[in-house]
């Protein structure tokens, strides 16, 4: 039994080895002939079996640049783009115009609680003329404007016979649109070399003013040259070149702290030779009480009204939000350069909106622009109906 139990187990082993055998066999025939590696990706060398008994050839090792090692000559060459490639012309900027009523709400906020109670009554009494007072001060309207108007008002209210506060409100409108006389026109000859001269105190924004006229005026058609006449703050000259460059127009500096008026007559002549018809000519801030240099802006004055040039506008940039001190200033520009209008900024962020009215009424010089915000687009014809409703617009 012992000896049948060790024949049946060696005959268990002989079958196993020869199972093992045959699959090994069919293993090393399911293998390819050639069992060099296949190429890696982006290895597109081509290599040959070797002939028998001949070694395999290995293909040289690549060069690989030490990132150390400094870089040789390189030859940039400039490839034309396709018409496909080639960007659009820029399209020219469009101005916007906002509306007084949607830039006027500081202004429009004092007057709105005033005007609410002026309403709300049953009659005209003392109480009313005595808040409409009050809020023609607080706008900054100025107490010698503000009496003279009134007194107007009174005799009117007694002559047409007024009787509600609602007609009363209308009357006062009116009255306030017909105190905004003068020529708003910015006057400009197209056979001259018009100059417009910019000046004001520090800070007002006289060059921001001029690159946005220059903006509207190129759009318009006419060709600009820019004056750097402010010699003597630094980054002036640099703030009209970048003006320049978005409005397309030429921009002729001098020498920091050198002669304005050198400046600005050399843009007139480079103006005349160019065939360009407008120079806006840029001055440095500067004190209305300085008797020094408002006699220095009468030389530059004079200088610009030189054969070929023409001074055609002398535009005061006031500041709104300084109240009654713009109206100083304005007389005092007047007396010195002959100023023909206001550039009056900066009316979106004020309560005193009625510096406006205190200009025109006392110094009978017209506002020509308003600014009403701090884009491009904001800087707008003045409108004394569309001031003046927006100011008496019921919030």
């Amino acid at each position: 039994m012992l000896i049948l139990l060790i024949v049946l187990v060696a005959l268990v082993v002989v079958a196993a080895s020869a199972t093992l055998v045959v699959t090994g066999r069919r293993r090393r025939s399911a293998l390819p002939p050639d069992r060099t590696r296949a190429p890696l990706r982006g290895d597109t060398t081509t290599r040959e079996a070797p002939a028998p008994g001949q070694a395999p050839t290995r293909a040289p090792p690549v060069e690989v640049p030490s990132l150390d090692a400094p870089p040789g000559d390189v030859e940039v060459v400039e490839v034309e783009p396709s018409e496909a490639e080639v960007a659009p012309e820029p399209e020219a900027e469009v101005l916007v115009r906002p509306r007084f009523r949607d830039r006027l709400g500081k202004a429009r906020s004092l007057f709105a609680g005033y005007l609410g109670a002026v309403r709300s009554r049953d009659k005209i009494d003392v109480v009313t003329w005595d808040e409409l007072e009050e809020a023609l001060i607080l706008a900054d309207v100025g107490v010698d404007v503000t009496s003279t108007l009134l007194d107007a008002l009174r005799a009117r209210v007694r002559a047409e016979g007024i009787t509600t506060p609602d007609a009363l409100v209308d009357a006062l409108k009116a009255d306030l649109i017909a105190m905004f006389k003068g020529d708003r026109t910015l006057h400009l000859d197209k056979t001259l070399t018009n100059v417009w001269l910019f000046v004001g105190v520090n800070g007002v924004g006289k060059t921001t003013t001029i690159g946005k006229i220059g903006l509207r005026q190129a759009q318009d058609g006419h060709r600009v040259v820019m004056a750097a006449g402010d010699t003597f703050r630094a980054a002036a000259a640099d703030q009209l070149a970048l003006w320049a460059t978005r409005v397309g127009a030429e921009l002729v500096r001098g020498n920091e702290g050198g002669d304005p008026a050198a400046v600005i007559f050399d843009a007139v002549a480079h103006a005349a030779a160019k065939g360009a018809e407008l120079v806006l000519a840029d001055t440095a801030g500067r004190l209305h009480n300085k008797v020094n240099l408002m006699e220095e802006l009468k030389k530059v004055r004079r200088v610009a009204d030189r054969e070929p040039g023409h001074v055609s506008e002398v535009l005061l940039v006031i500041d709104a939000t300084t109240g009654q001190n713009g109206l100083i200033q304005a007389a005092q520009f007047a007396a010195a350069v002959g100023v023909t209008g206001v550039v009056l900024t900066k009316l979106d962020g004020t309560a005193k909106g009625g510096i406006a009215v205190a200009i025109c009424a006392q110094l009978g010089i017209p506002i020509k622009l308003v600014g009403l915000g701090e884009g491009a687009g904001d800087l707008v014809e003045f409108d004394p109906t569309e001031f003046v409703e927006a100011l008496f617009e019921e919030i």
